[in-house]
């Protein structure tokens, strides 16, 4: 496990208090300069953020190792997780005194605070996801058009995005999640069972090849959303589909990721004009991810207003 940081090494972050981020190639990710811009906005008590870097493959012993360094080093207030999420819930739950309903339901956890020098667990995702979905989709348009979801993605992201859209009072006619496995649908199934979620709604694929999960978004109706959700064009380079994709008419292409190599972003893009795509990358909810996760580990209440300051402050580093 490496770790890097911003203003001050990770030396001198043993005597001063510092917040974590857990994550695969956290010095490349943007909030390294965004992080010390909304420390002044919000008044924190540090401008100094640790990268905990973990890879892809990471065996249980070294994400219970990792959770144990922020319980027990006193300065270390907490932490964002991103792409280990379901892994540390699956090694190191046990290690957290609380953990939030999310948290339990979804199997994940992508805040890690602390009260009272004990754990707290939290599944930040399904709120974050939907603040970001609400920034470009107008509030009727499943109601108004009769679209579909196109999930490409039964991990954290992809398992956020349906309970949120399972929780939305304009709700697509239909949810198509897709995987490259069976047994990752079945856990997916096992969350929306818990949850209550309508049996109707979700539709649950395997997709082996990107030319199965390509006639998947070709037939869903215009005005779909097509959301890439396996964090392919990020960590890893690729995409969930081919460049022989065709998009839905005025189909929503929401790439979840914002740096990388972004494959199914340049797909859409390229389309664009010919379909009619709305195309967004995934800024926004970088934004509502860790403004949501900053505000439980220093527990803050963020207003809109507070949010868009945030944001705005971060497009100068973008």
């Amino acid at each position: 496990m490496t770790t890097t940081a911003d203003a001050v090494s990770a030396a001198d972050a043993a005597t001063a208090d510092y917040m974590g981020f857990v994550g695969v190639t956290t010095a490349s990710s943007s909030i390294m300069k965004v992080f010390p811009l909304w420390a002044d906005i919000l008044g924190l008590p540090t401008r100094t953020l640790v990268g905990h870097d973990l890879p892809m493959d990471a065996d249980p012993a070294q994400y219970r190792a990792m959770v144990e360094q922020i319980r027990d080093d006193p300065h270390h207030r907490g932490a964002l997780v991103t792409t280990h999420k379901m892994n540390v819930y699956a090694a190191a739950s046990d290690l957290f005194a609380e953990l939030d309903p999310f948290a339990v339901s979804c199997a994940e956890i992508s805040s890690i605070a602390k009260r009272g020098g004990l754990l707290s667990g939290r599944a930040k995702d399904p709120i974050t996801v939907d603040l970001a979905l609400n920034d470009f989709l107008p509030a009727d348009h499943f109601s108004r058009t009769g679209a579909e979801v196109v999930i490409l993605g039964a991990g954290g992201s992809g398992t956020a995005l349906s309970w949120a859209l399972a929780e939305r009072g304009d709700a697509p006619s239909r949810v198509t999640v897709t995987a490259r496995t069976q047994d990752k649908l079945d856990h997916l199934r096992e969350v929306h069972r818990q949850h209550g979620t309508p049996e109707n709604l979700i539709r649950y694929v395997v997709t082996e090849t990107p030319e199965q999960a390509d006639a998947l978004v070709a037939a869903a109706p215009a005005g779909s959303v097509i959301a890439n959700a396996t964090g392919l064009g990020k960590d890893r380079p690729g995409s969930p589909l081919t460049d022989a994709v065709v998009f839905p008419e005025s189909a929503y292409a929401w790439e979840f990721n914002y740096r990388g190599s972004l494959e199914f972003l340049h797909q859409a893009e390229a389309q664009a004009e010919s379909r009619g795509l709305h195309v967004v990358d995934g800024w926004r909810y970088f934004i509502h991810g860790w403004s949501q996760v900053v505000a439980d580990v220093f527990e803050l209440d963020l207003t809109p207003e507070v949010v868009e300051q945030l944001a705005e402050a971060a497009e100068t580093v973008r």
